[in-house]
């Protein structure tokens, strides 16, 4: 990529125009859905501490079950795209369906799982005994939204596919809404307790699962597809997404891995690596945005045969990764002495959290790159490569991780660790994009 010629002002500015339009709302849905967690926590909050225990770990065992199937929303971003691209939107929307109705098996199969082995689920995290029959009954009654949850990542991809991502903003923030309304009413209004918070979750995972599912219906109807469950057509969207949950899976093991030894270090540790967790999480919100972007138009530009236009846009997203990470390392080291505060009092924390914020400061650049070659990629539909690369990933990070409390170090040498793993990714990402290998032009890869 770096020896192409330079990109032509008026392209530059068609693609960042496409960017923006695409990655601004991304971002807004994007945010908008750690906020039901906040809203449950913060009306189950007021019930008692053995409430919010309970929801504490129901909503970890839900989150890690449904970000496990991402996958339904990036592999069918990338198919939908490409048939965007062909200028084939029957195709399209009848790939799109193909993936929602995986979703709905997949969801199906996941409530027949959890509704009888809650409270093992429940025992596995240690749960208090006073705590765990609230997570329990949030569990039963959340794990009901599943079907719903896999449902919108769904039709979210199609959306996205469509170069449509202002309607998943719409939707996520009406969601937000009416599941915080739906919570005080159950809570508070019907005495239902943890539970009234659970259903009103539940009731607005499916009131927002039902407007996706209108939309894509209305165009279906329009474009003459068929809404029929096809058996080939999902065995494919099977197919292409079972490269992208080893690659979701090798993720999420690092950062247990990575939860794992800060525990090991001590409660300060833990503490500190929590509160710098969720602001690396919080910056990959932005960073994620530019991804879905790159998802949609890498796989529109490969969809109409135009390669040349596939490598333009992923150059130019890069440009836009690098740039985006400098400004967002720059503001964490700038909000450094506002940002802890807000979590903890604690000064040992406040400690050993500062260094651990320099090294994710210094990564940020690393993580663009990173974030929009894996979205390129993404929507090139070059799974088995992201699986590969991923696995390769963490097969370094772990001996390096483990190795932690023996080298001494703390909290700062785990996040040099991290570093190391993005620079890892980065690496392996940046050589596939060099080779070309991912370009594929054609409705389908």
């Amino acid at each position: 990529m770096s020896q192409a010629p330079a990109i032509p002002s008026a392209t530059r500015r068609r693609h960042d125009r496409e960017i923006v339009a695409l990655a601004v709302p991304a971002f807004g849905a994007l945010v908008a859905e750690p906020l039901f967690v906040m809203a449950d926590s913060a009306i189950v909050g007021h019930l008692g501490t053995a409430q919010l225990a309970g929801l504490g770990v129901a909503s970890a065992l839900l989150m890690t079950a449904v970000s496990v199937f991402v996958f339904l929303a990036y592999a069918t971003t990338a198919a939908v795209s490409r048939r965007v691209g062909a200028g084939d939107l029957r195709a399209a929307i009848r790939q799109g369906m193909d993936g929602i109705w995986l979703a709905l098996l997949l969801g199906t199969a996941v409530v027949i799982v959890v509704l009888p082995l809650a409270p093992g689920l429940v025992s596995l995290f240690g749960t208090s005994p006073t705590a765990a029959p609230f997570a329990t009954t949030y569990l039963r009654v959340s794990a009901l939204g599943i079907p719903a949850m896999l449902a919108v990542l769904a039709a979210t991809g199609v959306l996205r596919g469509l170069q449509d991502t202002r309607t998943p903003l719409y939707v996520a923030v009406a969601g937000f809404v009416a599941n915080a309304g739906l919570n005080a009413v159950f809570v508070y209004g019907a005495g239902l307790g943890i539970a009234g918070s659970a259903w009103g979750t539940v009731i607005a995972q499916w009131g927002m699962a039902t407007v996706y599912l209108t939309v894509v219906v209305r165009g279906a109807r329009a474009h003459g597809a068929s809404l029929r469950p096809d058996a080939t057509g999902i065995r494919a969207s099977a197919r292409a997404g079972v490269p992208l949950l080893v690659r979701t899976l090798s993720l999420r093991a690092i950062l247990m891995i990575a939860t794992a030894v800060a525990a090991g270090l001590g409660d300060a540790d833990i503490a500190a690596h929590q509160i710098v967790l969720s602001l690396w999480s919080l910056l990959a919100f932005a960073l994620d945005a530019i991804a879905i972007a790159g998802q949609a138009i890498i796989g529109r530009y490969l969809g109409a045969g135009d390669s040349r236009g596939a490598r333009e846009a992923c150059r130019r997203m890069v440009q836009w990764g690098v740039a985006t990470g400098v400004v967002l390392g720059l503001l964490v080291v700038a909000a450094r002495p506002l940002f802890l505060p807000l979590f903890t009092s604690d000064s040992l924390v406040r400690d050993n959290a500062l260094p651990a914020l320099l090294m994710v400061a210094l990564s940020q650049p690393v993580c663009g790159i990173v974030f929009v070659l894996d979205g390129v990629l993404m929507g090139a539909g070059d799974g088995p490569y992201l699986a590969w690369a991923m696995v390769a990933t963490l097969a370094v990070f772990t001996p390096v991780a483990l190795l932690v409390p023996t080298l001494g170090g703390g909290l700062t040498a785990l996040w040099a660790a991290m570093t190391l793993m993005m620079t890892v990714r980065m690496l392996t990402l940046w050589l596939r994009a060099r080779s070309g290998r991912w370009i594929v032009t054609g409705a389908t890869r």
